[in-house]
């Protein structure tokens, strides 16, 4: 793999981009070797889908877009960050029992925490910022695909018999 691979895709701030954000991303580690099945990609559509929903939602339309960067480095670390144009940093909403939203940031950080990532938050130059996490990446192992028994056979000496 390569010593370093980095992938954006820019949204604009609204609900179905959330779940174009997971897809993308999903797809795009895909494409750098993790199966769509695999746990982690399921832990990182997790945490993306809480960082993009977090991008929409408490911006209060002064984000017009939201930004997913994804880079892979020497095959040790995967960094995902969300970036948008709102200055406010995210904070822990306090959550009552009954409350439906106010706990993004802490299933963040625990999904990331579990798989001994660690989460930050920057400002941006423009005035905005990026969340992002930090994951180790072990890259995944290529299963080792058995030839087919005609061609075993074959190269064994063995003929395939005649019908």
């Amino acid at each position: 793999m390569a010593d370093h691979l980095e992938a954006s895709v820019t949204l604009p701030s609204d609900p179905a981009s959330v779940a174009a954000a997971r897809t993308y991303v999903v797809g795009t580690l895909e494409e750098w070797g993790l199966p769509a099945e695999a746990e982690v990609s399921e832990t990182v559509r997790l945490i993306v889908s809480e960082l993009a929903t977090n991008a929409v939602q408490h911006t209060f339309g002064q984000s017009p877009t939201f930004t997913v960067d994804l880079v892979l480095d020497r095959d040790e670390w995967l960094r995902i960050g969300v970036t948008d144009s709102h200055p406010r940093f995210p904070k822990r909403l306090p959550a009552a029992v009954q409350q439906d939203n106010g706990r993004g940031m802490v299933i963040i950080r625990w999904l990331t925490a579990e798989c001994g990532g660690k989460v930050r938050v920057r400002p941006t130059r423009e005035g905005g910022k990026t969340v992002f996490i930090e994951l180790p990446w072990t890259p995944p192992e290529r299963p080792v695909t058995p030839e087919p028994a005609a061609a075993v056979g074959r190269s064994a000496g063995r003929q395939e018999p005649r019908r």
